[in-house]
């Protein structure tokens, strides 16, 4: 499920963070399913409950999850409403990466490729 990297730059929530998410968008997990409870979580990736917790509520901030009280956190739907603010960032993202890549010498085809290889996956 979720790999933790001791010798990564990333904080341990971060990096559980950006495993949760990379399950969601890759559709292993699905929408409204219950995700491990915080304890049982913290228990299989050996890290403290509240760095589990830290990472829930930032998911839950940025609209991954939500939570129900006494039941648990559970996967968010996708939601229709536009998030400008997240979108922004997101395409600032987008644009740093592509001048990266170019940069570096790939072609606008091979970046093209990806673009569309991501939109098939969302058809």
């Amino acid at each position: 499920m979720i790999k933790i990297d001791y010798k990564d730059s990333r904080s341990l929530h971060e990096q559980i963070e950006d495993g949760i998410k990379t399950l969601i968008i890759n559709k292993a997990l699905a929408e409204d399913e219950q995700l491990p409870s915080v304890r049982e979580l913290s228990i299989s990736l050996t890290v403290n409950p509240n760095t589990v917790q830290k990472a829930y509520k930032q998911l839950e901030s940025d609209g991954f999850i939500y939570s129900i009280k006494g039941r648990g956190n559970f996967v968010a739907p996708v939601s229709h409403t536009k998030d400008s603010a997240k979108i922004k960032e997101l395409y600032e993202n987008l644009e740093t990466s592509v001048k990266a890549l170019m940069y570096l010498g790939e072609s606008k085809e091979s970046i093209d490729e990806i673009i569309d290889k991501i939109k098939e996956e969302f058809k």
